[in-house]
């Protein structure tokens, strides 16, 4: 199983990656497969208010996914 794209919005992404990543493999990751295209780039979504009481790192729900968890990514 490897990782995944799971949702990509207009100044987002979330991805399905391994649960030992680092940041910056999940940010290399998301540039990868889809280019930010701001100075910034991608950054790991960590503000709280914008979690809404999830965590960073959120274990994927399905099954045949385990060890792997869902990353939001912000532009």
């Amino acid at each position: 199983m490897i990782e995944e794209v799971v949702r990509i919005g207009f100044l987002d992404m979330q991805v399905c990656v391994p649960e030992e990543w680092t940041d910056e493999q999940i940010i290399a990751f998301a540039e990868s497969k889809n280019p930010c295209g701001t100075g910034l780039g991608w950054t790991v979504r960590t503000d709280e208010a914008l979690l809404a009481g999830c965590p960073a790192r959120n274990p994927c729900s399905k099954s045949t996914r385990k060890g792997f968890v869902h990353v939001t990514l912000d532009a």
